[in-house]
């Protein structure tokens, strides 16, 4: 087989395995993570693996204790990764404070589950306040992907070990139980390190030859921390310059628009195939970076005059930026409607159809 054929080669995988194995891939050598539904075939696959690639795999006690191991190894300048659900999320959310507030570069994956509380261990999208607003204490952000589908996991946590890198700071990949669990066909592209890249200068090697450095996120200097604070706007600003990604599809004709990001946008894709099919003009987008948020195109698409129709696997979470960046554009008049299905519900795309035919029917 020529290498060409070699490198168009799929297999059919599952998403969480998918994940694991392009961390591994981009060069992940430390993980560590609590078991927890629907998310335990990654730290499966990554016991399994991580001693062929010379890495470390460690079962923590906790999610508490997870996420300050990969603190720990972060700080040293090994790629580092946890992965959890919802409720485990929760837990590690004062140590991703930490992590942003000592700059250091580590990716965390969040295959939600219906909740509050425990919940169920169905799919859902509930945590997006979490992720995008940031859960823990202070002024951070986090870098969020929403891939989905199984290629996209592959391709976006590859991706999310490079940014986590270039900008210091944690990444959040927000999967949610369905991608987790659905297979489908993969191409398992090869991992290149990006030129660019900044050296780990500051990780803690072992200071023989050089000064000391230091990681913390504590500066009780008279105004230090706010011009540490200061710094980070500054970093989260240069994101949102530079990383959004959004996908659209028969959106420049649409009078209806379907926002949607994850697994909600396979649904939705669906809907608005099958309503295009009926002379229906409506279209999709799909937010890929929820932070940062692709509000211009979103305030372009109100000032267009079109409506706006949010889907989400959730009570309500997305469609709060979406209405603030349509209502950015003050004088587009554009609507906003809203759509979601809480606590590990499902919805098939003929539910979703009719939903939005209901927003059509009256004119929107």
């Amino acid at each position: 087989m020529s290498q060409s054929l070699q490198k168009e080669k799929r297999v059919l995988a599952r998403g969480n395995e998918a994940l694991a194995r392009a961390a591994l891939e981009a060069g992940c050598r430390f993980y560590a993570a609590y078991p927890i539904t629907p998310q335990n075939e990654i730290p499966e696959y990554m016991s399994k693996w991580m001693p062929f690639v010379n890495g470390v795999f460690l079962q923590a006690e906790s999610e508490l204790s997870a996420i300050n191991m990969v603190f720990g190894a972060s700080a040293a300048g090994v790629r580092a990764m946890t992965t959890s659900s919802s409720p485990g999320v929760s837990l590690m959310q004062e140590a991703l404070s930490f992590l942003a507030g000592a700059e250091l570069p580590v990716v965390i994956a969040n295959m939600q589950r219906g909740g509050p509380g425990l919940g169920n261990i169905s799919g859902s999208q509930a945590d997006y306040f979490q992720a995008v607003k940031g859960g823990g204490h202070g002024d951070y952000k986090v870098l969020v992907y929403a891939p989905y589908s199984v290629q996209e996991l592959w391709d976006l946590t590859m991706r999310a070990f490079d940014k986590a890198d270039q900008y210091r700071n944690p990444v959040m990949i927000l999967g949610d139980g369905v991608l987790g669990q659905m297979m489908e066909p993969l191409c398992e592209t090869p991992y290149t390190t990006p030129a660019g890249l900044p050296s780990k200068d500051w990780a803690l090697t072992g200071c023989a030859g050089r000064k000391p450095n230091v990681v913390k996120s504590l500066y009780m200097g008279d105004g230090v921390l706010e011009k540490r604070n200061l710094a980070l706007q500054e970093k989260y600003a240069e994101m949102e310059e530079h990383e959004k990604l959004w996908q659209g599809y028969a959106i420049e004709d649409a009078e209806l628009v379907v926002a949607a990001f994850g697994i909600a946008a396979r649904i939705a894709y669906s809907a608005v195939v099958s309503l295009r099919a009926e002379g229906h003009k409506v279209g999709l987008f799909r937010p890929v970076t929820l932070f940062p948020f692709p509000w211009e195109e979103v305030a372009r698409l109100a000032g267009m005059g079109t409506g706006l129709f949010v889907f989400e696997l959730n009570a309500g979470q997305m469609v709060e930026d979406i209405k603030l960046a349509a209502y950015r554009n003050a004088g587009s008049g554009a609507k906003v409607f809203s759509y979601g299905r809480p606590g590990g519900a499902s919805v098939s795309p003929e539910e979703l159809c009719q939903e939005i035919k209901k927003v059509l029917s009256k004119g929107r």
